[in-house]
């Protein structure tokens, strides 16, 4: 049985996919920054928010999606990516794979 999901869950998902489909359009060398600035905002962002605070999930909806715009631009080539962010892709490498296999 399939897990249903609310419109709001699935415009999360749907940012989301968005965000990483825009990281593979990104030159080879800058794409692995891209997806790591992904995952990290994304997951971090989550766990700072209730799941019933529709409020601000719309917001950061809404900033997210302003946002993609401005890295969807063919001009970016590149972004920052911050220690913590680094520490944090090394210490969740594994964590995709293993989460997949289950």
């Amino acid at each position: 049985m399939s897990a249903r999901y609310s419109g709001l869950q699935r415009e999360v998902f749907s940012l989301y996919r968005r965000a990483l489909r825009m990281a593979h359009t990104k030159p080879a060398a800058s794409r692995p920054k891209f997806e790591l600035f992904v995952r990290y905002t994304f997951r971090t962002r989550a766990a700072c928010v209730s799941p019933r605070d529709v409020a601000a999930i719309e917001y950061l909806l809404r900033r997210g999606r302003r946002q993609m715009e401005m890295y969807e631009d063919s001009k970016v080539r590149d972004c920052w990516v911050s220690a913590e962010m680094l520490q944090w892709g090394e210490q969740n490498r594994g964590r995709r794979a293993d989460s997949r296999q289950s």
